[in-house]
């Protein structure tokens, strides 16, 4: 099984194997992302993360085949340098909005096999939170799961169906061919300069060209919203460099 980011050892949850586990539910996972610069953001997150976050598009996964597009997918943009995450300090987050996908850690849902479609409640064995002797039991002495399970269970779901609108939603960016190369550069007082490269966003131009029907089309099943959203967390990318400067 692999390891998505933040994740060292993902591991199915086992009813016998872990039915002693118990969760801190007091420790800070910080410090599992303070090295990361961006992470996924589901579509359904970006009224809040736009408020914070440049919200970008890259592209996922393995380079597709000839005549074939690659996966893309939306992260928000946390630094402005390879492991440089501003809104983390000591055990502490200094943004206003927390993303899903961190708030899901340690449990996730992952594919039991490569290639298989079943997918299993999974557990980051590795973290340091996990004990059989301290925190919250993961299950009741019955065997059966606790409310903390059950409720982390419902989470990882629901950020599971949200994950795949915002899959939809990428490709129909990618249907539309509204996407562009985008660079970022920024000269800061101290005289660095600043320059990211290597993700999407979406061409206004492209975009103002579409029909009629296809833009009715896009509001009606919300991409205009997202698409408005993400366009607005753009201005975020000065704020970021600000940030780095202060730092």
């Amino acid at each position: 099984m692999s390891n998505p980011p933040m994740y060292t050892n993902l591991v199915a949850l086992d009813r016998e194997q872990h039915k002693k586990l118990r969760l801190s539910t007091e420790r800070s996972s910080l410090d599992r992302i303070k090295g990361f610069n961006s992470l996924f953001v589901a579509v359904a997150e970006f009224a809040e993360a736009c408020r914070e976050f440049p919200v970008v598009f890259v592209r996922v996964g393995a380079v597709a085949p000839e005549g074939q597009r690659q996966a893309i997918a939306p992260l928000a943009v946390f630094g402005l340098k390879p492991s440089s995450n501003l809104f983390v300090e000591g055990d502490k987050w200094t943004g206003r909005y927390l993303p899903a996908y961190i708030r899901r850690y340690p449990f996730a849902m992952a594919r039991v096999a490569e290639g298989s479609d079943d997918m299993a409640m999974c557990i980051d064995q590795s973290w340091e939170g996990f004990s059989e002797t301290e925190g919250e039991a993961l299950f009741g002495a019955d065997g059966q799961p606790s409310q903390l399970l059950l409720n982390a269970k419902e989470f990882v779901e629901n950020f599971e169906r949200e994950a795949e609108r915002t899959r939809q939603a990428c490709e129909i960016l990618q249907d539309l061919d509204l996407l562009q190369e985008m660079r970022f550069e920024a000269a800061l007082p101290s005289g660095e300069k600043i320059d990211v490269e290597g993700f999407l966003t979406v061409n206004e131009q492209k975009l103002a060209e579409l029909p009629d029907a296809k833009v009715v089309e896009l509001h009606r099943n919300g991409m205009l919203a997202v698409i408005e959203m993400h366009r607005i967390s753009l201005g975020n990318m000065s704020r970021l460099a600000a940030q780095y400067q202060a730092a």
